[in-house]
């Protein structure tokens, strides 16, 4: 259901350039813009993947429910990042907004359609996968190999690459959403963060400590081990 839980909805013909796929024709197409509120579902594991979708403001989590109960978050969606490209007929995740977000839409038959006469879309389309797939084995790696706070040092150097402006890391997610993409306790991410902040490596902004400023990035990397 395309317009569930989405707050307000607008269709606009855009390029394909526009939402940072390359092309040799840069064919116009139909693209929705859709507007959910902090914790609306955008689409459910489970559900037919019609679209595919980028962030256009705000961010998203990608995650499993396990069988006793707990969630395990795959990935987090960032603003311009596209997610919801599956290899199969049917979302493998349920997706989230974690704060106020805005995402664009297209159809994911009409990105197809595109790549058969554009050799340009179809090497993006493919370089996007890969990348995902490149994603779940370093998640996978993360979770299996490292101590917890390895695992907190290469999510903010993770982070660092994606979110740092004028120096400071503003996560949109909670530390509850941090241990459940690392697989620890909310109370490990909460040592593991102290621990940093005492060692010098970094700084909290604000009441929520959501703004980081990273102090020592090679002293973080060196706690990495997988750099």
């Amino acid at each position: 259901m395309l317009v569930r839980n989405a707050a307000d909805a607008s269709l606009r013909l855009h390029s394909l350039r526009e939402i940072g796929l390359n092309t040799d024709s840069n064919p116009i197409i139909s693209l929705n813009e859709f507007t959910y509120k902090k914790g609306a579902e955008v689409y459910g594991e489970k559900e037919p993947a019609e679209y595919v979708y980028q962030v256009k403001r705000g961010a998203v989590r990608s995650y499993k429910l396990l069988s006793d109960g707990r969630r395990q978050i795959g990935a987090f969606h960032l603003v311009g990042d596209i997610f919801g490209l599956e290899n199969g007929s049917a979302h493998r995740f349920t997706t989230e907004a974690i704060v106020d977000t805005t995402v664009r839409l297209v159809r994911r038959q009409s990105l197809e359609l595109v790549a058969q006469g554009d050799a340009m879309v179809a090497r993006n389309l493919l370089s996007m996968t890969t990348s995902n797939l490149q994603h779940a084995e370093d998640h996978m790696l993360l979770l299996g190999r490292k101590t917890s706070l390895e695992r907190v040092a290469a999510f903010l150097i993770e982070m660092d690459k994606r979110l740092t402006a004028a120096g400071i890391m503003a996560l949109p997610m909670s530390r509850r959403d941090i241990a459940d993409y690392l697989g620890l306790t909310l109370e490990t991410v909460s040592r593991a963060l102290s621990r940093l902040h005492e060692l010098g490596i970094l700084g909290f902004i604000g009441n929520n400590q959501r703004q980081i400023v990273l102090l020592d990035r090679p002293q973080l990397a060196s706690l990495d081990l997988q750099n």
